[in-house]
């Protein structure tokens, strides 16, 4: 890719917020037919676009055309976008919050004016009620400071998700004001000292009292984010339950939990590598006297209450990652190092000017993924786009270390001081691969419905290493089989090109050609030792989604002749030829496994 494109291309994607956002201006007719295809398509959905993949089919009506954004949409946009980024810009000093390691009550103030602590809490409870893409939106801007990206995001993405999801009327009515001012603020307690990613094996218990009224809440949660801040906690404990046969059982139940219930203690905050003015510290509880009005859904349906809150979340990491990457690249651009005695962006530098392609390739799939996610979630019928958001997490915080340190390589010995906020996004961003579960499990597929003749139905991101062991997830591997049919992969028309095609045929034949992995049964007794080949069977189809989001982006695009349609067609070509030769290699990997 030529510099001077990625210098167009780039300066579109710092200063153009619309690029990524659906266009607006079209005609009734082009709008209406889009509307009826919508409602036709809501109206009975079964699998989502990534679980269908799964299964070797291709929903194009799932993702194709992109997502449209209306003109409701369009003036919260101009309302809401300017003054967030004229307080990040003018109020927020960074360098201040990672020194001192807190953010200042000033400027936790100044973002409860701003009503970022009830961005998607229903206006009728006193939060902004914003869509799942104003989210992703707002998150493009606030995550330029981690901490009070995480800060935000551990309040209302999980910490009182769970209310906003499966909560009564009274727990919204009687949590969620409070909470979308800001007034109280929001932690979501599940990982423990013993229980990482593996959230079935938590210790922390709930008794219920003679009387049945309370639960007495007995634990320690550890790395809380908001921990030592919160007022309002999210709290999932292990709870007796009967079953249907009469027989008593330890299953987990979530709870909400307020400070002022007695017997809740925070420790001290940790001194973190990074996003250092997030409060994380260690939360005990002690005989928390817990009415049992304040369970959310069912008791012992805890589990379930979690995986719910975490997959509705990941989808914003994208827009996030996006615009760390842009912002570097906008700083880089102005760099006036010298090297090698040519000018830092001559023609000759061609190595600075390949880091740059890659961060601006990687920001236009980035932000391609996640509001094409963002999308099909705000659409009508409860859509399960779990699997979807995990993609987006996954490819976007691996995406995001690698174009943050080319960033700091592209400054040498500058990026590497406290100058510059090179080396500060650097620490920032590593947690992106940490947070929620480990990588390795995100790419493991569940099978908690596989059986028999049935196939994927649910995928579920968070594998309990105890049921992996007792051989209960083996069925995933009719997913791949011991035996692939002529070949693991093959090249099927899909009809996304041609005269009835959904992708524009300025786009490159081979890009449209999608990887369909065919599966066979049946299936080994377990996975545990096969987690590598599960790993690449998620690389391929994440690469697989990847390519779609950016392909309906550009088709789009093109279409409505939206300005800079041309960068995003020379992008979405790129990336799409690595991804397919990547995808090659890992389905010759999977080929030597089986």
């Amino acid at each position: 890719m030529s510099l001077t494109r990625v210098l167009r291309f780039s300066k579109a994607l710092r200063f153009e917020r619309r690029l990524a956002a659906p266009h607006v201006g079209r005609s009734e007719k082009v709008t209406s037919r889009i509307q009826l295809q919508r409602r036709f398509r809501t109206d009975c959905r079964s699998l989502a676009y990534a679980k269908d993949l799964f299964l070797g089919k291709v929903n194009k009506a799932e993702v194709f055309p992109y997502p449209e954004i209306g003109n409701e949409e369009l003036e919260e946009i101009n309302q809401l976008v300017a003054p967030v980024e004229k307080f990040f810009a003018e109020d927020v000093d960074s360098k201040l919050i990672d020194h001192e390691a807190t953010i200042p009550s000033e400027t936790l103030k100044g973002l409860k004016e701003l009503g970022l602590f009830g961005i998607q809490i229903p206006e009728e409870y006193g939060g902004l009620g914003l869509s799942n893409t104003m989210y992703a939106r707002l998150g493009e801007i606030f995550c330029l400071d981690g901490s009070i990206a995480v800060t935000l995001a551990a309040h209302q993405a999980i910490g009182l998700k769970g209310i906003l999801m499966l909560g009564t009327e009274e727990q919204k009515t009687k949590y969620l004001p409070r909470l979308a001012t800001g007034e109280h603020i929001a932690a979501f307690c599940l990982t423990e000292p013993g229980s990482g990613s593996d959230a079935a094996s938590i210790q922390t218990r709930a008794t219920l009292t003679e009387d049945g009224k309370h639960y007495l809440l007995n634990g320690s949660k550890f790395w809380i984010s908001n921990g030592g801040l919160a007022e309002i906690m999210t709290v999932f404990a292990r709870t007796e339950v009967v079953d249907k046969d009469g027989q008593k059982k330890d299953k987990i139940t979530a709870f909400i939990v307020e400070r002022a219930f007695g017997g809740v203690t925070s420790g001290k905050p940790e001194d973190k590598l990074g996003i250092r003015g997030s409060n994380t510290c260690e939360v005990t509880f002690e005989d928390t006297k817990v009415p049992v009005e304040n369970v959310i859904g069912e008791v012992g349906g805890g589990f379930k209450v979690a995986m719910n809150i975490l997959n509705s979340g990941r989808f914003s990491m994208g827009s996030a990652s996006a615009g760390i990457i842009k912002t570097l690249i906008g700083e880089g651009l102005f760099c006036n190092r010298v090297l090698m005695e040519f000018p830092f962006f001559s023609y000759y530098c061609l190595l600075v000017q390949d880091k740059f392609a890659l961060m601006a390739q990687n920001a236009f799939v980035m932000e391609s993924m996640a509001y094409l996610t963002a999308g099909m979630m705000d659409r009508p019928g409860l859509p399960d786009c779990s699997v979807e958001a995990a993609m987006v997490k996954v490819f976007s915080s691996e995406g995001l270390w690698i174009c943050v340190s080319e960033a700091l390589q592209v400054l040498g010995g500058l990026g590497y001081t406290k100058n510059f906020p090179y080396e500060r996004y650097l620490r920032d961003s590593r947690i992106l691969l940490i947070f929620e579960v480990l990588m390795s499990v995100h790419a493991v597929p569940d099978s908690d419905v596989l059986c028999g003749k049935q196939r994927l139905g649910v995928i579920n991101l968070s594998v309990s290493s105890r049921e992996m062991k007792k051989g209960n997830v083996g069925v995933v591997f009719e997913l791949l089989g011991k035996k692939l049919r002529d070949s693991v992969v093959k090249t099927v028309d899909l009809g996304l090109t041609g005269n009835n095609g959904v992708v524009h045929p300025s786009l490159t034949v081979r890009c449209t050609s999608i990887l369909v992995i065919l599966f066979s049964p049946p299936v080994p007794q377990t996975i545990v030792d096969e987690q590598l080949v599960l790993k690449r069977v998620a690389d391929v189809l994440i690469n697989l989604y990847a390519m779609t989001a950016v392909l309906s982006r550009a088709s789009r695009s093109i279409s409505i002749g939206l300005r800079n349609h041309d960068h995003e067609v020379l992008l979405a070509n790129n990336f799409c030829s690595e991804a397919y030769f990547k995808n090659n290699y890992l389905m010759t990997q999977l080929q030597k496994s089986k």
